[in-house]
């Protein structure tokens, strides 16, 4: 059995090597990573593992990152710490966890549970069931979105929701601003934005802008009842708030 590990704390991390080694079976750990952005350029250049081992976060952001850039078509067994409310999205979807401190008991029984499971389920299954685990997870615990991983020349570099300024759509492509004033495209709509970010903290004005709260400079009125927003840092494009969302809009900001 060829076994990947995601683990961004290095004792855990022995710890689950040393654990495997005391299961009897034939284990060959491919390879320890302990970040999203090594997870998602090993799964990008190597086949498939048999199995993963992934720890829920990690220093770079919650490893369902890893899901956004690349398809894992693997039986995923999490590591966590979260209560049991959290969990219950991995047992929905067929998906084991084990609880931090991880016990060889619990161990051998999630094993047992993938050699179960292996037979029936194609990598498509897999790769369903952990998108269905994601969005069960994110709408149990309304969890918002943290930090987005962007594309940088060649790399690859987290950006907290705290650093965004706004984000845009421009002939159907959705760029992130920071407030320094960096621009980087994301791989999503403004929909799915919308439904990733803190509602206290970011706003969709229109159709085409959601702004951080932090990022409103000044606002003046505008014709036909609607509002002109100035952004800090300027946006190249006005940005006014629709006349349904001006309601909206001024109770949010005076939340």
């Amino acid at each position: 059995m060829n076994v990947l590990i995601i683990e961004d704390e290095q004792h855990a991390a022995q710890r689950l090597i040393n654990l495997l080694s005391e299961t009897g079976r034939d284990i060959t750990i491919l390879d320890t990573l302990d970040s999203i952005e090594s997870s998602i350029k090993w799964l990008q250049e190597n086949p498939n593992p048999d199995l993963i081992f992934l720890d829920i976060q990690l220093a770079d952001g919650l490893s369902f990152a890893i899901f956004d850039q690349v398809e894992v078509k693997s039986p995923v067994i999490f590591a966590t710490a979260y209560d049991e409310y959290a969990i219950k999205s991995f047992e929905l979807n067929s998906i084991d966890y084990l609880l931090k401190p991880i016990k060889l008991e619990r161990l051998q029984a999630s094993l047992d549970k993938f050699e179960k499971l292996k037979p029936t389920s194609t990598p498509d299954q897999i790769s369903q069931q952990l998108q269905n685990m994601i969005l069960d997870y994110h709408e149990k615990n309304k969890s918002y979105r943290s930090r987005f991983l962007v594309n940088k020349a060649d790399s690859m570099i987290p950006i907290s929701t705290e650093d965004i300024a706004y984000l845009y759509t421009e002939d159907k492509v959705v760029f992130l601003i920071t407030r320094d004033n960096r621009r980087y495209m994301l791989n999503y709509s403004l929909d799915q934005l919308e439904k990733q970010l803190n509602p206290v903290n970011f706003f969709r004005v229109n159709r085409q802008f959601i702004v951080a709260m932090r990022s409103i400079h000044k606002i003046h009125n505008y014709f036909n009842y609607k509002l002109k927003v100035e952004l800090n840092p300027a946006s190249e494009q006005e940005v006014i708030v629709s006349r349904q969302k001006v309601a909206e809009f001024k109770e949010w900001l005076d939340h």
